[in-house]
């Protein structure tokens, strides 16, 4: 005799998504043999679904919960701003409605500009050659002269200042080269990949540590700093990285 499953009370309180024909499985069925039609497929669905228990308890072993349950994750916003050095709400919406017609600009003519053949003095490195950047964004005098010494995060074993200084947000940030960086934010699609999603938010908190060492509030650096956080959590939507309007 076949067997044929009992409908459970959880399956008929819940909604069909699907609509299954009536499909007789009684005779001669054989769990062995794969499905020959969609129905027989779908029934078997179901087949298997009565024979799930309607509630499983997990065997937890309490000893192993006592290593390591707590891991600490740093969520830490911007550094706020000192007195007098936020923008206003307006000037950080007005920022992030004309970077959007930039990256609207931009999406336009990408394929464009791809198409478009490069001046004979323009050789673009590849993109794992991370000296070939440095010296085609900083320039070769830039790049010669920006040496900068190592951070108390960076090993000690290692000579920076012969080997060169891998592109890490604590050198860039030292340079004035925020044309580089609005531009590569101009091209960032979205969505966001988690990499990209990570280092923008760890731009936003570097711009805001840079700027607690500026000491006048006048100073030229101010409103690229502020422009790059804003950037960041109002147009990105990294809102708990935004500034609180002066």
């Amino acid at each position: 005799m076949a067997w044929v499953p009992a409908e459970s009370s959880v399956e008929e309180l819940m909604p069909r998504l699907l609509p299954v024909e009536p499909c007789d499985l009684t005779e001669g069925f054989d769990p062995s043999i794969p499905p020959r039609t969609p129905q027989e497929y779908l029934r078997r669905v179901q087949i298997e679904a009565a024979q799930c228990p309607d509630v499983v308890v997990a065997q937890i072993d309490p000893k192993k919960l006592k290593r390591k349950q707590s891991v600490n994750v740093s969520l830490s916003g911007c550094q706020p701003a000192p007195k007098g050095y936020s923008p206003t709400l307006q000037w950080q919406q007005q920022q992030a409605s004309q970077f959007s017609t930039v990256r609207q600009s931009v999406n336009r003519h990408r394929s464009h500009w791809k198409s478009q053949q490069l001046d004979s003095n323009v050789t673009m490195p590849k993109s794992e050659d991370e000296e070939g950047w440095k010296k085609f964004c900083l320039g070769e005098r830039l790049y010669s002269e920006g040496a900068v010494g190592p951070t108390e995060h960076e090993s000690p074993g290692i000579d920076y200042i012969q080997i060169g200084f891998p592109p890490l947000l604590s050198i860039v940030s030292r340079m004035n080269q925020g044309r580089w960086l609005y531009a590569l934010l101009a091209c960032l699609e979205k969505p966001l990949l988690p990499e990209a999603h990570s280092l923008i938010r760890q731009l936003a908190r570097r711009c805001s540590e840079v700027r607690l060492l500026v000491n006048n509030k006048d100073d030229e650096r101010i409103p690229a700093l502020n422009l790059l956080i804003c950037l960041v959590s109002r147009y990105f939507d990294q809102r708990d990285l935004a500034d609180e309007p002066s």
